[in-house]
């Protein structure tokens, strides 16, 4: 009892001298002043006595955290951010005024390290889907350096086999290291946990993407890396984004669709089948416009790799009038053409055109030039 005692000491004269003022003045408040990383948690934060958190953690004022909640070292919640059920925040990730991670289902929600997690963005939540049977386990997993921006919304998968995933990545383990199991503002026990290993092939957000303002993100979708995802996108159950993906604001994309690496999706769109790698649609019913040149050249490809993307497509999808192949035997001319074939980001494109044809895919985009053979 009288250890208890003396570790109640520091902490409570600490909470004292800190006013609501300087929770609001200073973005960065409690962190800089926390010279040897200890955690603080405001007096109207409501943090449950089975949490686990972590080191240098500043937890604001109006704050909620869950049972089952484990939130890793310099992780920052602002006033009125909430965390719940069965949650796994990695280290020095921002929650902003008014977001909330996770819910009280089975399942759980893993936040990578380093993401930040705008105002009033709800990530984790149980999906809209109506496959959904209430106690079925249901997850999401997100990546590292992550922004989320304001009012976006990101579900869990609707069913446990059949987890909302990102790309592959080889398998690793994340160890955080805590010194505090909190009651209220008690430090009642010490000790260093585990954080449950992240399998990085079962992710709905991968690495560095930018999610700006009110999108949405349903279940079982698949999000990889660097992406750019612009305010009012909208993302229905089970598609797929790969990497280096660009969309411009207000587009709508269909379920089970599958958006191909280094593409470009322009604002108002509504895209009801695939877009293959590399390539630019924009439209009502989104059509082909051609290639995403200025994000290939941003993205460092090399002038052989983009005139040959070019010719490739103009031979798929720009045939003369006097060209009687059909589709198949276009791509099969490319694919035969020792020049093309021998450039593996055309053999990545069309590999994306033929799989999009494969069993229980949508097909791509169309082309108002294609030929009607």
């Amino acid at each position: 009892m009288n250890s208890l005692l003396k570790l109640r000491k520091p902490l409570s004269s600490s909470l004292c001298t800190l006013s609501l003022h300087r929770f609001y003045s200073t973005p960065n408040y409690v962190f800089e002043e926390k010279k040897e990383a200890t955690s603080f948690i405001h007096p109207t934060a409501v943090v449950h006595p089975n949490a686990v958190i972590g080191q240098g953690v500043g937890i604001g004022p109006f704050c909620t955290i869950g049972s089952s909640a484990k939130i890793g070292n310099g992780c920052q919640l602002h006033p009125s951010s909430h965390i719940f059920g069965n949650t796994e925040l990695g280290n020095h990730c921002i929650l902003m005024t008014g977001a909330v991670v996770g819910d009280d289902l089975p399942g759980n929600t893993v936040i990578g390290c380093n993401n930040i997690i705008g105002h009033h963005a709800v990530v984790g939540i149980k999906c809209q889907d109506m496959k959904y049977k209430l106690g079925d386990e249901c997850f999401l997993e997100v990546g590292d350096n992550n922004e989320i921006r304001e009012f976006t919304s990101i579900h869990r998968s609707s069913k446990s086999s059949d987890r909302t995933v990102g790309k592959n990545y080889e398998y690793k383990k994340i160890f955080i290291f805590v010194c505090h199991i909190v009651v209220r503002n008690m430090c009642t026990i010490s000790k260093p946990f585990l954080l449950s290993p992240i399998s990085m092939s079962d992710q709905v957000v991968g690495d560095n993407n930018l999610i700006m303002g009110s999108c949405h993100v349903a279940h079982d979708c698949k999000i990889g890396n660097n992406n750019i995802v612009a305010n009012n996108t909208l993302l229905a159950g089970h598609v797929m984004v790969e990497d280096y993906v660009h969309t411009a604001g207000a587009i709508v994309v269909h379920q089970f669709c599958r958006i191909g690496s280094f593409s470009f999706i322009g604002g108002g769109s509504v895209v009801s089948q695939d877009v293959p790698k590399y390539m630019m649609v924009s439209g009502e019913r989104a059509e082909l416009r051609g290639l995403n040149l200025e994000g290939l050249r941003r993205r460092g490809f090399q002038v052989r790799e983009i005139k040959s993307l070019r010719t490739a497509y103009r031979k798929i999808f720009m045939s003369s009038g006097t060209n009687s192949m059909g589709f198949d035997e276009r791509l099969c001319e490319v694919e035969h053409d020792e020049d093309l074939g021998s450039v593996p980001a055309v053999c990545s494109m069309l590999q994306s055109i033929r799989d999009s044809f494969t069993e229980n895919r949508r097909g791509i985009c169309k082309f108002r030039q294609w030929s009607t053979s």
